[in-house]
């Protein structure tokens, strides 16, 4: 999709609130969302970047006759800034990424008898009701029937038609069947007959089901209902082909249109009791059921049950770490002998791109990225999710550090890695800077707890080492990983703006990444990415413990560290973090990046 210029910002708007005034509306609101609450959109829901040019993954978009701002968080800041110049939106600063302050403004802003209208399709049922409670009692109407952005995005993106594949064994360990068993179980437990889910990753989860129809993460549009003896999948046309189609129907599992969902559930049958999760779904998508329709509310089943990876799984995720491991070493082989040739063509932030891809392509099992990849060189480095474009990015030369977050999908897992790395003769405070954090990311990677733990509660091991020198960062220490399925995945999040729930307790099979940064606008970022699995500590009298297994399998650039800041258990950490490195990595490699390797994990 093209993204606007400021000019096409303020034409775009102009034909908007022509919109809201035909239909008495005086502020609308346009969420980064999709009708099944995705991180990722399918282009066709895109409004908030089509309208405004801010491509961040988060932001709340708020338009009124007089005023238009975007609410989002500290991690797209400075892209904001930079993106929104020139367009007449403002920033609106928030503290993280799940801050409803745009509710508060808006109760605040409108008048009583004022109407704020929101696609309902769209909106989160969650916020939906935040919504109606902070406008209902000042008299302030909520619409959900209208899409204002239809009406004037002309050429908007038809859906997506990607055909959905199937994840087989031996690397679905687990067969459709034993999955819809499970969800079963789980129903008839919470009292339940009938059970509608609408979040991607699950749906592609339960079904052992991939597809394409949104960048970087292998999922496909659909929603399913489940009942006791049958499950139907509501998919485009098309997308399945006949023969997967008769699979699926030996199965015991229907495929309708991708239209027809609301119909289904709109004729559910007088007795049938719904289990939906209110977070994962959106309110159009909650009316569809008739207000005489028993509904519990819980968290969807099979959210849990995906955050627990088999071990099964987890051999293939190892097997697979291992396979990315060894592509970003020729990777960094390539990038090192690059920066070192004089009579090189100019090296920029977009060609880390196209080689880290590559290098990962030439790999068994690859499928894609699993995220736009992150190269920031210098000051780049300190925008948390800055994006390189032909339009905007840098050069890589001179001294400083260059900060690459990356990652792979492949059949047998789902890769996020950052490592920064020295270009020229990078200072004092650079490797001071770095040192910190990794003494963060190590304290995390090498503690112990109850199993059941809080996963916000372990965001402080990571930050203490910063904070004990007055330093912080603006984004959570981790989040869960899909097994070749979205990359941030549910339920757990090592964050301090995730609420300590029950369903975020860190169980057995878990895969997190852990990322402590720091950030230095104007001058460099820093970030340290492994992912790690949760795995049995053995037992107490105070109960069952769990640690952390490191998957993540490349060398840490120690040319950026400070040893005298390490302390010897840390130094001992990183060293046997190497041999693991090197002995898992080096069967897969020759030549120069053999050498490489051998060089990168030489001990402190």
């Amino acid at each position: 999709m093209h993204t606007p210029d400021p000019s096409q910002v303020a034409e775009r708007l102009a034909l908007l609130r022509a919109a809201m005034r035909q239909q008495q509306v005086d502020a609308l609101m346009v969420p980064s969302a999709d009708p099944h609450l995705s991180e990722y959109l399918p282009e066709r829901w895109q409004g908030r970047e089509w309208m405004s040019g801010f491509t961040g993954s988060v932001g709340t978009f708020i338009i009124t006759l007089e005023f238009a701002g975007i609410w989002t968080d500290a991690r797209y800041w400075t892209q904001a800034e930079q993106q929104l110049a020139g367009t007449g939106i403002q920033l609106m600063k928030i503290t993280s990424g799940a801050s409803v302050q745009y509710i508060d403004w808006l109760a605040a802003q409108l008048k009583p008898g004022q109407t704020l209208a929101v696609d309902g399709a769209v909106l989160g049922l969650a916020i939906a009701r935040l919504l109606q409670q902070a406008l209902e009692p000042k008299d302030i109407k909520l619409r959900t029937d209208l899409d204002l952005l239809d009406q004037v995005w002309q050429d908007r993106p038809a859906l997506p038609a990607a055909p959905i594949f199937e994840h087989l064994p031996p690397y679905a360990s687990k067969s459709r069947s034993g999955k819809l068993a499970d969800l079963r179980n789980a129903m008839q437990q919470a009292g339940a007959n009938r059970h509608l889910i609408s979040t991607l990753d699950d749906i592609a989860y339960l079904f052992n089901l991939r597809g394409a129809d949104v960048n970087f993460n292998p999922i496909f549009l659909a929603h399913a209902l489940i009942t006791p003896t049958r499950a139907t999948l509501y998919v485009a046309d098309g997308k399945i082909a006949p023969e997967l189609r008769a699979v699926l129907a030996d199965e015991g599992i229907d495929v309708a249109s991708y239209g027809q969902a609301a119909a289904a559930l709109a004729a559910l049958p007088a007795d049938a009791v719904v289990l939906l999760d209110p977070r994962r779904i959106t309110h159009g998508t909650r009316q569809w059921i008739a207000p005489k329709i028993k509904v519990i509310e819980a968290i969807n089943p099979t959210t849990l049950a995906k955050s627990r990876k088999s071990e099964q799984d987890a051999a293939h995720i190892r097997a697979t770490m291992e396979q990315d491991g060894a592509a970003l070493c020729e990777f960094f082989t390539w990038l090192e002998h690059t920066l070192a040739n004089p009579d090189r063509e100019p090296l920029t932030e977009l060609d880390i791109d196209r080689q880290i891809t590559a290098a990962r392509a030439r790999r068994p099992g690859f499928i894609s990225p699993s995220f736009a990849t992150i190269a920031g060189f210098a000051e780049n480095g300190a925008i948390m999710h800055y994006r390189a474009t032909e339009a905007r990015h840098a050069v890589i030369h001179g001294n400083s550090l260059l900060l690459i977050d990356s990652g792979g999908q492949y059949l047998g897992g789902t890769t996020d890695i950052t490592r920064v790395v020295a270009v020229g003769r990078i200072t004092e405070e650079h490797r001071r800077d770095f040192t910190l954090v990794l003494k963060g990311m190590i304290a995390l990677s090498a503690t112990r707890f109850p199993r059941g733990t809080k996963s916000p509660m372990l965001d402080a091991i990571a930050r203490a080492p910063l904070w004990a020198e007055g330093l912080d960062f603006g984004h959570g220490t981790g989040h869960g990983v899909g097994y070749f399925l979205n990359v941030h995945e549910g339920p757990q999040s090592i964050s301090p703006s995730a609420m300590p729930e029950p369903q975020t307790a860190m169980e057995p099979g878990m895969i997190t990444s852990i990322e402590p940064g720091l950030y230095r606008p104007g001058r460099w970022g820093i970030r340290i990415e492994n992912l790690v699995l949760n795995r049995p500590a053995g037992h107490t009298e105070f109960g069952e413990f769990l640690n952390f297994e490191t998957l993540t399998l490349c060398p840490i650039d120690t040319r950026c560290i400070e040893p005298a800041l390490l302390r010897d258990e840390e130094k001992r950490w990183l060293n046997d973090y190497h041999a693991t490195v090197r002995k898992r990595l080096s069967p897969l490699l020759s030549g120069d990046a053999l050498a490489w390797l051998q060089t990168r994990t030489e001990a402190l």
